[in-house]
């Protein structure tokens, strides 16, 4: 193993302090583990709290600030934050107007994030818990009960984002939230497995000509293992998943987003976007937004995965509205 680390244990702890160091914009509690705006909470705003394992930089602390989350709670790598830090994150954010819980389905998640609500319920915090599972590839994985949660993750934290931004009600911004999770969709593909500072060694064995399909953001098992094919014929498979679970007519307007899970270079992923521009250009579907890097990765691992979400015209625009994270920024 060869990575850039002082000792596997310290990895979150000196990663936090550095987020700290590099983004003034936030404040980072590396002892709790909370990545908030600085600038304490804004009253009448509902706010939005994000979280789970570490490893999938820039989820979620690269997307905590202006028209995005308003806290994120870092969990060691591949391991859920604990109930504390949520309660302590949605304390510290809360201005009146309620928490948005938002939860990749992985059953770590789910059940802290469940007793964190209950928690900060009894605080007096309005909660109100989202829940993604886009990813199309498998049903009832290693780690979750349900589909996983993935690249959709993004989607929701932007658009929900800027609609409470904007003053939305907690109804209004849940409804959204859930609204982008049903309609997006998401499949991954790994080159190579990746390596967790505390095991030392891949997390699973890929022979140089395979690879997994349908692979989860922890490396756990896809659909199937196959040979290495071209960037068209990886797309395609993505694709077809991802179509077959979300059926899109000519005309449709979506947004994509190709992401890389780590390891993978932009020449690479501009290749993807390319293959998935052409794929849907051909059935006349619009790509009306798109995002091309690393936005939900799995620390070292080679692979991409594609997420596609059937956007209507309100969707573009929250969109489009002014965001400023570490990891996302436009419109200011």
């Amino acid at each position: 193993m060869k990575k850039i680390i002082n000792a596997p244990e310290a990895v979150l702890t000196d990663a936090l302090s550095g987020i700290a160091a590099a983004h003034p914009s936030l404040t980072v509690d590396v002892e709790n583990k909370v990545i908030r705006r600085a600038g304490g909470m804004r009253l009448g705003k509902v706010a939005l709290l994000s979280g789970g394992g570490s490893g999938h930089e820039p989820l979620h602390g690269g997307f905590v600030g202006f028209g995005m989350l308003d806290a994120a709670c870092p969990g060691e790598v591949f391991t859920s934050p604990v109930p504390g830090q949520m309660v302590s994150a949605a304390q510290a954010v809360d201005g009146g107007a309620g928490v948005v819980f938002i939860v990749k389905n992985y059953t770590g998640d789910v059940l802290n994030f469940q007793m964190a609500a209950e928690l900060a319920t009894d605080e007096g915090i309005m909660v109100e818990t989202v829940l993604v599972d886009d990813d199309v590839a498998v049903q009832d994985s290693t780690w979750t009960a349900g589909r996983r949660g993935t690249g959709a993750t993004v989607f929701v934290e932007k658009i929900a984002g800027a609609l409470a931004e904007q003053g939305a009600d907690l109804a209004s911004v849940v409804a959204a939230a859930r609204h982008v999770n049903a309609s997006s969709r998401s499949f991954a593909v790994a080159l190579t497995a990746c390596t967790t500072p505390a095991s030392g060694k891949p997390g699973f064995d890929l022979p140089e000509d395979e690879i997994e399909v349908g692979v989860g953001i922890h490396g756990e098992p896809g659909r199937s293992r196959e040979k290495l094919r071209s960037a068209k014929e990886i797309v395609a498979t993505a694709l077809d998943a991802i179509l077959e679970d979300l059926p899109l007519a000519e005309g449709d307007q979506t947004i994509v987003m190709v992401n890389g899970l780590g390891a993978t270079p932009l020449m690479e992923l501009y290749v993807a976007f390319n293959e998935v521009a052409a794929a849907l250009g051909a059935k006349g579907v619009v790509i009306a937004r798109s995002l091309v890097g690393n936005y939900v990765t799995s620390l070292d691992m080679a692979g991409v995965s594609l997420t596609v979400c059937k956007a209507d015209p309100d969707m573009l625009a929250l969109w489009d509205a002014p965001v400023s994270t570490p990891a996302l920024r436009w419109g200011i």
